[in-house]
């Protein structure tokens, strides 16, 4: 009996080894087995771990052999150069929509909260995209959370703690959408009620249906051909640039000619003021950090776009960085602007009747006209990172169904091979942001849902990076993208110890005393809930059916991505080795 085992080293080689060989105490090896190939990839342990070869993409020569030695066929087309895979990441962080809808949230805390939290979070943001970055380089795969998890999970537990991964990613992702979207119906509402100098009511219904129809828009824009979705992240850099260097000249102009002069610097860099009764160091986290961490938040939608993304192993990781380090500096310029430019009086621009706090700061200052104008410009940068969001959301729940992660996994994986793209998976992006938008119609629910995109991104992205420093650290194979064995280890470590403290502190109520159903902080309640239930649902039913990352690849395919010269090679290699062992 015999079966083919592939091993990632340097000649991409593969050979047919006797199962009864293969399965001896001293071939218990951390490497890929394929059953058949057509089998779920699974880990086996080693006591030579340290001789035996892996996934390693520093020596992969196209990105379908390398797809292919993770364990996948090509399936989608690659369309998205390095700068529309930053693009992805940069168009849903859009920078001035994000900042306008969370500038209130950064106020509570007062200017000095506002505009050195954001420093702070951002370089920690940063720390957290490095570590990603490494990851993506090294395996660069549209499940790659998930995958990673797998990948680097200690046996017996690789399969279950993947799932959870998943899981939390695909809602924190849908989350994220929701959140965006709904920004999209304020900042439309706002537009409104500057029209009618401040006589509309907003109402949550109102709020719902402007959200249900632009996250079916996305959808549609989704749905297109894949060369179109990159070009509209093009699209989408040039949209944010535009209104960010129109928002640096128009503000400051009319805050000098409306309002006569700038605040001062002790009021931009120096003025705390509390809004919450939380002491002020920890109101300067809440009100502080959080916004940044709202804002800095979607550069994993670059590891879902690795599989059509073009020479992957180094774009990934590029627009990781890339997008973290624009925002973070970008923004930080933009909150000095604000800041610079608003009524003094905080308070008036914290309970303004214009929906949001920038609607209120540019009506000061540029007058009602161009108000209007800029809150319709920033909603249709909002729109695009929804249609951003959608793209990357879609991409996990078929990267994950594609492994039977999901219900109904058999119809969300299935890719349209006209137009390479998968039109059910879509669909049920959209679907889950519609259901999950309902929460909406109730203010508590919509800030605990929120708030779970925080939580379950952290999670997602910091469990890999643990588990990689830890259990998995003779597997890791480090891709072009690598910060060397020290300053990587260094920053793994605290980007996981930012991961938790993230996740604890979006757990909090905005005010510690008096906390009431309205006031509660329901995250922590929903995000553990989240977590317990998949492993509850994976322990109670989905082991059956799914294994961790399961491989669709033929033999024939397989040889096809790897080229008969290589595989020609990879005998006598193998041969040797397992003599070796």
């Amino acid at each position: 009996m015999e079966e083919k085992i592939f091993r990632g080293d340097t000649k991409r080689s593969c050979s047919t080894i006797p199962v009864e060989k293969l399965n001896s105490e001293k071939n218990e090896g951390s490497v890929l087995e394929f059953h058949g190939i057509r089998s779920h990839i699974r880990s086996v342990t080693s006591q030579r771990a340290g001789e035996v070869n892996y996934i390693n993409s520093a020596t992969s020569n196209t990105d379908k052999e390398l797809l292919a030695e993770i364990g996948y066929k090509q399936e989608l087309q690659r369309k998205f150069s390095t700068i529309q895979v930053f693009g992805v990441a940069f168009s849903i962080m859009g920078l001035l929509p994000s900042i306008g809808t969370l500038l209130s949230d950064g106020l509570a805390g007062g200017s000095v909260s506002t505009i050195w939290g954001w420093l702070i979070a951002g370089f920690f943001i940063l720390v957290v995209g490095l570590a990603m970055a490494e990851n993506a380089s090294a395996i660069p795969t549209a499940g790659g959370l998930y995958y990673w998890t797998y990948y680097y999970a200690p046996k017996g537990y690789k399969a279950v703690m993947s799932f959870i991964i998943g899981c939390s990613n695909s809602l924190a992702l849908t989350s994220a959408c929701c959140s965006i979207t709904y920004g999209f119906a304020e900042e439309v509402l706002a537009a409104v009620v500057l029209t009618n100098d401040g006589n509309f009511d907003v109402t949550n219904g109102k709020l719902y249906g402007i959200f249900a129809g632009a996250a079916i828009m996305m959808g549609i824009c989704t749905c297109l051909a894949s060369g179109f979705v990159a070009k509209l992240q093009t699209l989408s850099i040039i949209s944010n640039l535009f209104i960010i260097v129109l928002f640096f000249i128009a503000l400051p102009i009319g805050t000098k000619v409306n309002r006569g002069k700038f605040n001062h610097g002790h009021f931009i860099f120096a003025k705390y003021q509390n809004f919450s009764d939380w002491n002020n160091g920890w109101q300067f986290c809440l009100a502080g950090l959080m916004p940044a961490i709202w804002t800095i938040g979607g550069f994993d939608s670059c590891v879902h776009q690795s599989e059509e993304a073009k020479d992957a192993k180094k774009s990934v990781a590029l627009g990781i960085i890339g997008s973290i380090s624009i925002c973070w500096i970008l923004g930080w310029f933009i909150l000095i602007v604000l800041l610079a430019c608003m009524d003094p009086d905080v308070s008036k621009t914290i309970n303004t009747k214009y929906v949001l706090a920038i609607a209120q700061i540019i009506y000061d200052c540029l007058g009602k006209r161009w108000a209007i104008a800029f809150m319709s410009l920033i909603a249709f940068c909002q729109f695009l990172m929804g249609a951003s969001t959608i793209t990357a959301i879609s991409r996990q729940i078929w990267a994950f169904s594609r492994d039977n992660g999901l219900p109904f996994s058999k119809y969300i994986k299935k890719v349209n091979k006209t137009y390479s793209i998968p039109f059910v998976a879509v669909i049920a992006a959209c679907c889950g942001t519609l259901v999950l938008g309902l929460l909406c119609l109730q203010d508590e629910a919509a800030n605990a849902l929120f708030s779970l995109s925080v939580a379950g991104n952290n999670l997602s992205w910091g469990a890999p990076t643990f588990l990689r420093l830890t259990f998995g650290r003779d597997l890791f194979r480090p891709g072009p993208f690598y910060l060397g064995r020290c300053l990587s280890t260094v920053n793994g470590w605290v980007s996981v110890l930012w991961g938790i403290f993230v996740i604890v502190l979006v757990m909090f109520p905005t005010n510690q005393h008096n906390v009431t159903s309205q006031s509660m902080n329901y995250v922590c309640v929903i995000g553990p809930g989240v977590w317990i239930l998949s492993f509850t649902y994976y322990i109670t039913y989905k082991k059956k059916y799914y294994h961790g990352p399961a491989s669709n690849l033929t033999e024939e395919e397989y040889v096809d991505a790897l080229g008969e010269e290589v595989l020609d090679n990879i005998d006598n290699v193998l041969l040797q080795s397992d003599k070796a062992v």
